[in-house]
């Protein structure tokens, strides 16, 4: 008998290792996958920002230089150089007053690969919770 319970309990031991291989397989594969989905929305956003900058930028310089076209024109034979001076100090303060927000908005982008690292702390929190 003694030979029976030892072949039960050897299995049980490798049915047990068995078990908790396929549990950390499948763990690590559902952080994985988190991981890599983060990655993705990350690299859509990046490049969604830069068409919308890009695509913005484009039309607001041609606006631009349409509307200081227009009045330059307007003011050509009354006071074309204090119309440009004020245009462009306008224009420079403009410029800068959207560098700043675009700084803060950058500095404020959700911190990179946040859920796979909370993932994995409660990861931990539960496996030293277990004695």
């Amino acid at each position: 008998m003694s030979n029976k319970e030892g072949a039960a309990a050897g299995g049980g031991l490798l049915q047990s290792a068995r078990t908790l291989t396929r549990t950390l397989i499948a763990l690590s594969k559902t952080r994985l996958e988190i991981f890599l989905n983060e990655i993705e929305e990350e690299r859509l956003r990046i490049a969604n920002q830069i068409m919308l900058i890009v695509t913005a930028g484009f039309c607001l310089v041609v606006g631009a230089l349409l509307a200081v076209t227009f009045i330059v024109v307007l003011f050509w034979d009354t006071h074309r150089l204090i119309t440009l001076g004020v245009l462009t100090l306008a224009f420079l303060g403009a410029g800068a007053v959207l560098m700043l927000l675009f700084s803060a908005r950058a500095k404020a982008k959700p911190k990179l690969f946040s859920t796979s690292l909370g993932e994995l702390g409660k990861d931990v929190e539960q496996l030293s919770d277990k004695p």
